[in-house]
Formats: C-alpha cells, structure tokens, sequence
C-alpha cells in the first residue's frame, strides 16, 4: 500500500508542480502533513541540501530521497517513476501537437498565466525554507520570548553565503560544502 501511496502522491506533484525541482516543495510540505510518518517538514531541507549537492534535477532527487526514506530503494524508485511520468506523458502528447498550436494565441495566454504561478509557487518553497531555517517559530511558541523567534546561526550563515556567492563566483557545491563545514564545526555553539 505504502509503494502505491507514493506513486499516486509524486504522481501528482509531477503532473502539478510546473516549473522545475524547486516547484515541487510546497508539495513535499503538504505530503509530509498529510503523512507524517513518511518525513517530517524539517526532513525537507535534508533534502533540499542533499538534492541541491548531488548531480541530477533537484525535484527527482527529491522524489528518489523522500521515496527511498520512505520505503527503502524500491520507494525511491516508485517516488520517482510517478514524479517523471506525467511529465514524459505531457511531453508525448504535447510533442504531436506542438507544431500545430505553437502560433496559438490560447497556447501563448496558458503561458503568460503560468509564469506568475510557478512564480508563486517557488516564492511559497522559499518562505518555508527560510521559515524552517531562519526562524525558530517553535521555541518561541514554548517560550513566548521575542529574542528566540530567530535562529541567529542561520541568519549569519545566511547573510555571509549571500554576500560571497554575490561577490566571488565559485561553483554552488563549494558554497554548500563550506556550511556543511561550518555547521559541523560549530555544532550547537550558537
């Protein structure tokens, strides 16, 4: 049951989440509430860091990783044939006719509508990402103090790979490796 629960579940992130890897977290978030035991919402930036440093589009190294914590290699690979097979269906059908609407006003409308809500969605990823990472909403719902709503360690990580990525052009996995790095260092210092 659990293989077919997967399938269906990234069967529908990937007939839905338009617009890339990124565009499939807000899915992921919805199915971690919807089964809990599968992965929690703080596994998702697992993850995300684990899909964002390994080779491969991230929204499948996702599927792949969320299947495989799930139900071992088998979930992995369900997870992800159900991720990428609504897209090798649409590419299929959408390969016969796209000659013959690539001119269409109705196409070119779909597409100008799209944009702002893949937009959205990816904006909606960030936000969860940041809230998971910057902020610490539980310790401050526990201790109702002001000062612990911010994870001060995440935000100068945060602040510091920002400006470095903006300043020195270095390949992503160097950036992720070196917070690894620092959050090994570091531990629970801060």
């Amino acid at each position: 049951m659990t293989y077919l629960l997967l399938f269906y579940e990234f069967f529908k992130t990937g007939l839905f989440a338009i617009g890339g890897g990124m565009a499939t977290i807000p899915f992921l978030y919805e199915i971690s509430q919807r089964y809990p035991a599968w992965f929690s919402e703080a596994m998702i930036l697992d993850m995300i860091a684990i899909s964002e440093s390994t080779p491969g589009p991230i929204g499948i190294n996702m599927a792949t990783y969320a299947g495989f914590r799930t139900a071992g290699v088998l979930g992995g690979v369900v997870a992800t044939t159900g991720l990428v097979l609504p897209s090798i269906i649409i590419i299929i059908i959408i390969a016969n006719f796209l000659e013959r609407f690539k001119d269409s006003q109705l196409v070119k409308d779909a597409f100008y509508g799209l944009r702002p809500a893949v937009t959205a969605l990816i904006a909606a990823a960030g936000f969860n990402v940041i809230k998971v990472s910057l902020l610490n909403l539980d310790l401050y719902q526990t201790s109702g103090m002001l000062s612990n709503v911010f994870n001060i360690k995440g935000i100068l990580l945060f602040a510091v790979l920002f400006f470095l990525t903006n300043k020195i052009e270095r390949h992503p996995v160097v950036y992720i490796g070196a917070a690894a790095l620092f959050g090994v260092c570091t531990g629970n210092i801060f």
